[in-house]
């Protein structure tokens, strides 16, 4: 019935239904009043109300135009209702008449097309810079009586209001429960589609879990939109989010349905840990988990003797979920001649290999970054927590330390996909400290952007970007690096002593 009823309403409009409005031969001359107060484009929303039952508002622009010294031309351009194309509705040559402040116009029209026959009843008024237009439709078809009234009330514009309606930002809170299912974050296409994909799993065992959705994204300043940020949608089928500009301006997006991918995850708990031996002598603690390592092996250096420095990543009992990593930057420029000024806390996938000739010459060639990994990586994720020390040590110089310097230290966390290349013995040649960051065998690298502090647990979701020329090769083969410091240029022994990273919950999602 109301599909029919919406036809109605477009087949009437589409015929310029609006031919004329009331005459009068002896009108007064309104011109100074409509060309100062009246002519122009206005901002509003019109309400449909079929048989008694009322439709959401639409936001709607029209625009008042002199038509002579008495009357005005209304038109509402482009107009559009629950997705149906109306086109243009004008009402021509509407003579005025006034009541104080108030001036009023009226138009009737009968029209008749095949079964359908109608009679079309509209009033208005403009007054202080607003309109209001009432339109009657007392329609009969095929028999059947049907009434539509329409109302739009708008402002007038001055013509200075922003046209301009974009979402400029669009993303799920991976932090949110409800956001779980999200394996990549939303695109926002030329097209003004939006798009992301889900783990196709846990929409099985939920199927609900895509009516409960709940995107943050933000508009064009000073603009509006049809659909809350922050609340849940329903993305079991597309979702139209029109954003209406200061000047009424409305552009519509659509949030398509995710496409669902079935997924990988490699993980890092960290919720078991072991004593491990440097140098079968020294004990220090180590996540026990195949692949991940810390910098504690190389601290194990320092601990051989009093007065022992201690280690530099530690068990977190506390973490988000069970246990987590707790990773310090230690000052150790008194020990061993200042090889080392200062000892970043440093998590990574991989394995730490101690030479001594190695630790004095070179001490980040130890550090052997990455495990296999046969996928193709979607998106880095997990949690942590961040605390920069005060006492910011510039170690880069070892002949000239500098302390107490004036830098806030930042905190490390990023995802490294890099080509496995082998030596004569069919050897993987792994990335170390020295080349991790600069190498040309990497591909593809999720990073966090944000080292800065964070006190309170903080989720992070990062896609990977791969470098400028590559891609990733089904049937290559590569190797997947996790790297976590506490000091971001620990590596070039930059950093604040006690700047404290917590880490936990670290996942690879891939395909």
């Amino acid at each position: 019935m109301k599909k029919n009823l919406f036809y109605l309403f477009a087949l009437i409009c589409s015929m310029s239904l609006f031919t004329a409005c009331s005459d009068d031969d002896e009108a007064p001359d309104y011109s100074k009043v409509i060309e100062s107060e009246m002519a122009g484009n206005y901002k509003g929303t019109l309400t449909v109300t079929v048989e008694g039952t009322t439709m959401p508002s639409e936001p709607q622009k029209i625009k008042i135009e002199k038509a002579g010294p008495s009357a005005i031309n209304l038109s509402l351009a482009n107009f559009s209702f629950m997705g149906i194309t109306i086109g243009d509705v004008e009402l021509k040559n509407c003579v005025l008449s006034q009541n104080g402040n108030v001036y009023t116009f009226t138009g009737t029209q009968d029209l008749k097309v095949d079964a359908l026959s109608c009679t079309i009843n509209a009033k208005g008024t403009i007054a202080n810079s607003a309109v209001k237009v009432d339109m009657d439709i007392d329609a009969t078809v095929g028999g059947l009586k049907q009434s539509v009234k329409v109302v739009y009330e708008g402002t007038r514009l001055t013509g200075s209001e922003s046209s301009e309606a974009k979402i400029t930002a669009f993303s799920f809170d991976m932090s949110n429960e409800a956001n779980a299912i999200v394996i990549e974050q939303p695109v926002i296409n030329e097209d003004n589609t939006i798009t992301f994909r889900v783990d196709e799993a846990k929409v099985e065992e939920n199927p609900d879990a895509l009516k409960n959705l709940v995107p943050t994204f933000t508009i064009s300043d000073k603009a509006t939109s049809s659909v809350e940020s922050g609340k849940a949608m329903n993305l079991s089928s597309d979702v139209t989010i029109a954003v209406t500009a200061e000047d009424g301006t409305i552009v519509e997006y659509v949030v398509k349905t995710p496409v669902k991918v079935k997924i990988t995850v490699m993980n890092c708990k960290l919720d078991k840990w072991k004593t491990d031996l440097f140098m079968g002598q020294v004990s220090y603690p180590t996540p026990d988990e195949k692949g991940v390592a810390t910098s504690n092996g190389g601290a194990g250096f320092f601990n051989g003797a009093e007065p022992k420095l201690g280690f530099p990543v530690i068990e977190e009992e506390k973490g988000f979920k069970g246990h987590a990593a707790k990773l310090i930057t230690l000052d150790s420029r008194t020990y061993m001649n200042g090889i080392a000024p200062i000892t970043s806390g440093s998590l990574f996938t991989g394995k730490f290999e101690f030479d001594f000739m190695e630790a004095l010459q070179n001490p980040l060639s130890l550090i052997k970054f990455g495990v296999s990994y046969e996928n193709k990586p979607l998106y880095f994720k997990g949690v942590y927590t961040y605390i920069p020390g005060e006492n910011y040590i510039d170690g880069s110089d070892k002949n000239n330390i500098k302390d107490n310097l004036d830098v806030i230290d930042e905190c490390s966390i990023q995802a490294v996909l890099y080509e496995v290349q082998k030596d004569d013995k069919g050897n993987n040649i792994p990335l170390t400290g020295v080349d991790i960051n600069t190498s040309q065998r990497r591909v593809a690298v999720a990073a966090l952007e944000d080292g800065s502090e964070k006190k309170e647990w903080t989720s992070f979701m990062i896609p990977f970007k791969y470098l400028e020329g590559k891609s990733y090769e089904q049937g290559k083969e590569y190797m997947m690096a996790i790297v976590c410091s506490s000091s971001k240029d620990g590596d070039k022994f930059k950093g604040a002593v006690n700047s404290t990273l917590i880490v936990d919950e670290l996942e690879i999602v891939g395909e």
